[in-house]
C-alpha cells in the first residue's frame, strides 16, 4: 500500500503531533554502532522525527521559586512517557496499517548504559543500542542542537521533547538545517547556567561536530558533570532545597570536573537516602517526594539552556509560538552558594529538637570553645 511522506506528515498532525520531519536512512550510515538506528533495525530506510512541546508556563512556578512539581511532572515525566509516546505509537500504527514496519524509539541516553551487558550471541552488539535522540532529530532536519546542546526547532524553541520512528519504508526526506538556522549563538545560555556547565560561545576548542555525509554540524561541548548535578539539585544557587537541608555545604559546583557518571550517583544517592538523626529520616526529602512520584528530578528547572535560551530567541523573532508578554517579568533568581549563616553545633537537627522543646539552657556548655570563627 502506497505510504508517502505527505501522509504521513498529515496524519502525525491530525493526531496532535507538534512537529515532524523525516530523513533517509544514508545521513546515519556513519553513526557510532551502539547509537545506529541500522544496528537497532538493520533494513530502516527511513527515520521519522517527531517532537511535542513543553508548555511555557511550565517554567513559571521555578522562575518564581514558589512551585516545583510542575517541570518534573508534566515536561518530564509524562511528555517524555506518557503525552508524546502515545501519540507515536499512534503514528506507528497508521504506518503499519500501510504495510511498513514502524520501530519506536524511546528517548533514552546512550551513555547512560551499563557497562555490564553481554551479546546475546557470538558477533551480536551488546544490548542496549540507544540513539541519541536529538542528533537523528537533527539529521531528520527536524530543527538543530543548539550551542548547549538542547534540541531547538523554528516553532518552539527549546521548549521541546523527542521521539523517534524507524521504518522500512522510504520516504523523501527533509533538508539538514545548518547551525545557527535557529540558535543565534549569543550566549545567554552560557551567562545563566548556574552550574558553569556550557562552554564560552566563541571558543572554538570547545565544539563537537557531527558529520552527515551532505551536512556537518557543530554545536558546544556541554560539561555534563556540572550539568548533572544542577539539574538534578546538587548544586546550592539554584537548589532551595540543598540549601535547606545541607545549610553549611558550600559544594563549588561552577569549578568540578566531576563526571556525568559520578554526578549521577551522588545525586539519586543523596535522593534515595536516609539519616535516622535527621527529621523525617530522609536526606533531601524533597528529592525524595519527587523522584518517588516521577522517577525523575529537574530542579535546576533549564535556567540557563532553555528559559535563558527561550527568552533570547523571543526577542529576536526565531520562534514562531509568540506570547502576549516576555517570559521574564523581573530579574531570574540565584541564591548565594555560601551559607548565610554557618551552624556551628555538632548536630544541629539534635540543637534545634532540644532547644525547642527543653530551652537551651539544657545544652549549656556542651561544645564551649574560646576560639572564634569555623569549626
Amino acid at each position: 500500500m502506497k505510504l508517502t511522506s505527505e501522509m504521513i506528515k498529515a496524519r502525525a498532525a491530525e493526531l496532535g503531533i507538534d512537529c515532524i520531519a523525516i530523513g533517509n536512512i544514508e545521513r546515519f550510515q556513519n553513526a557510532p554502532p551502539l547509537m545506529s538506528p541500522l544496528s537497532y533495525f538493520p533494513e530502516a530506510k527511513s527515520v521519522i522525527a517527531v517532537a511535542m512541546r513543553i508548555p511555557r508556563g511550565t517554567y513559571r512556578g521555578i522562575e518564581e521559586g514558589t512551585h516545583w512539581h510542575n517541570y518534573t511532572f508534566y515536561s518530564y515525566n509524562k511528555l517524555n512517557s506518557l503525552f508524546r509516546p502515545r501519540l507515536s505509537y499512534e503514528l506507528c500504527r497508521y504506518i503499519e496499517d500501510h504495510g511498513w514496519e514502524a520501530v519506536a524509539h524511546y528517548p533514552a541516553v546512550p551513555e547512560g548504559n551499563g557497562v555490564n551487558r553481554e551479546p546475546v550471541a557470538e558477533g551480536k552488539l551488546p544490548a542496549d543500542i540507544v540513539c541519541s535522540v536529538r542528533l537523528i532529530a537533527a539529521g531528520c532536519g527536524l530543527g538543530e542542537v543548539g550551542f548547549s546542546k538542547v534540541f531547538l526547532t523554528k516553532k518552539f524553541g527549546p521548549r521541546v521533547r523527542l521521539g523517534l520512528i524507524f521504518t522500512d519504508c522510504e520516504l523523501d526526506p527533509d533538508p539538514i538545517l545548518d547551525t545557527g538556522d535557529i540558535c543565534i549563538h549569543c550566549g545567554a545560555c552560557t551567562r545563566a547556567c548556574p552550574g558553569n556547565a556550557i562552554p564560552p560561545v566563541k571558543d572554538e576548542g570547545a565544539r563537537l561536530t557531527v558529520d552527515f555525509g551532505e551536512k556537518k554540524i557543530w554545536y558546544g561541548d556541554v560539561h555534563m558533570g556540572r550539568c548533572t548535578l544542577s539539574h538534578h539539585g546538587m548544586n546550592n544557587e539554584c537548589s532551595p532545597f540543598l540549601k535547606k537541608d545541607f545549610p553549611n555545604m558550600a559544594f563549588d559546583v561552577r569549578n568540578t570536573q566531576m563526571s556525568e557518571e559520578e554526578a549521577y550517583m551522588l545525586c539519586y544517592t543523596l535522593a534515595n537516602g536516609k539519616w535516622g538523626r535527621k527529621p523525617g529520616n530522609h536526606l533531601l526529602p524533597y528529592n525524595n517526594y519527587i523522584l518517588s512520584h516521577t522517577h525523575y528530578m529537574a530542579i535546576c528547572g533549564a535556567r540557563g539552556c532553555i528559559r535563558a535560551c527561550m527568552n533570547a530567541l523571543e526577542k529576536a523573532n526565531r520562534i514562531e509560538n509568540t506570547f502576549k508578554n516576555p517570559f521574564y517579568r523581573k530579574k531570574s533568581w540565584l541564591l548565594p552558594n555560601q551559607p548565610e549563616t554557618v551552624s556551628r553545633g555538632v548536630n544541629p537537627y539534635r540543637e534545634a529538637y532540644i532547644d525547642e522543646k527543653y530551652g537551651k539552657e539544657l545544652r549549656e556548655g556542651e561544645y564551649e570553645r574560646p576560639e572564634k570563627g569555623f569549626h
